[in-house]
């Protein structure tokens, strides 16, 4: 016999509310997690750009402005070495060199003036960088013009020392002085030092630009060698022992790419490569594309059109992993 029970639709009313308000309970939490999810994302984006703009306001100095660097005085005379910004910075730096004869008041012009930067580790081992060794006079402004890459910053275990000689009616007067050299923050002035593929030390500087824009830039660099000693080392400090020379006749092959995970090492159009101008630097031509850091990817090459120093960057995108780079390259930031 069939029993029917009686139907309790009180409690399945019930049950059917508690289902309903679980569902609606479980669609809600979601809902305010992904809002809490795009807005912590939003939050963080919009700190990483304002963290980005600060960096790139703190990162990207300009200086145009030539200060006095050293004051070196000795006996009657008075020499002042003037810089941008009055500072000796790693990497290149154009120098402005007076000299003052305090006793009749007058800036020496003689053509014969050395110029020559000597780095003493704390082992007492020394070394140099690519300079300008004979300066040469401007007498438009005044002052003796050279440049000095400094390939290291002075540190409690290595400084500089700058060695200066002219003649004043005197056979020569020899001076010297102690400086300091900063590291340069500014990344669109950074420098590479490397051993090529023949065996010598080269140093690649960048020179400008100092800011960059979101355009076609012309890129200028110094580049240089060191040049072996041919002869023993005679009185120190023996410029034949610190003697660099500007490469003549090379070629830098230009790639910049953007290398972070985010951008997948894209490159840009209408870049050129560096090639040598009369007064000896290297100008090319670097399209940024957009602010960011950028990787400038380079190939050197001599004057017979042999790789010195450098790799091909793939030319495949790769997002969400850092961009590959060629064996020589500076990286910038702007």
């Amino acid at each position: 016999m069939n029993i029917l029970m009686p139907i309790n639709k009180h409690k399945i009313d019930t049950r059917l509310h508690f289902t309903a308000f679980n569902q609606k309970q479980l669609y809600m939490k979601f809902y305010y997690c992904l809002v809490a999810a795009l807005f912590f994302v939003a939050t963080a984006c919009t700190l990483d750009k304002t963290d980005y703009e600060a960096e790139i306001s703190t990162e990207v100095p300009e200086y145009y402005e030539f200060k006095e660097a050293a004051l070196i005085n000795s006996g009657i005379y008075r020499i002042s070495i003037e810089t941008l910004n009055g500072t000796f910075y790693k990497g290149y730096n154009e120098l402005h060199l007076k000299i003052l004869n305090t006793q009749t008041n007058q800036n020496l012009a003689t053509e014969n003036v050395t110029f020559l930067p000597v780095l003493t580790n704390s082992e007492g081992n020394v070394s140099s960088c690519p300079h300008q060794y004979n300066l040469v006079y401007d007498a438009q402004n005044g002052y003796y013009k050279g440049y000095s890459v400094f390939a290291q910053q002075s540190s409690a275990a290595q400084n500089w020392k700058l060695y200066i000689n002219f003649a004043d009616n005197n056979p020569s007067v020899s001076v010297n002085a102690d400086v300091m050299v900063m590291e340069q923050t500014n990344k669109n002035l950074n420098m590479t030092a490397f051993t090529g593929n023949d065996g010598q030390q080269y140093y690649i500087a960048l020179i400008a630009p100092q800011r960059p824009g979101v355009a076609e830039n012309d890129l200028v660099a110094g580049i240089y060698k060191y040049n072996e000693p041919e002869v023993p080392a005679g009185t120190f400090p023996d410029p034949s022992q610190f003697s660099y020379s500007e490469v003549e006749g090379y070629t830098l092959r230009l790639d910049p790419r953007m290398p972070e995970p985010s951008m997948g090492n894209h490159s840009s159009p209408n870049n050129r490569d560096l090639t040598q101008r009369e007064d000896g630097l290297y100008q090319g031509v670097v399209n940024y594309t957009m602010t960011g850091n950028w990787t400038l990817n380079f190939i050197l090459l001599n004057q017979n059109g042999l790789i010195v120093k450098g790799t091909e960057v793939p030319t495949t995108f790769t997002p969400g992993v850092m961009g590959a780079k060629s064996e020589l390259f500076i990286d910038i930031l702007f």
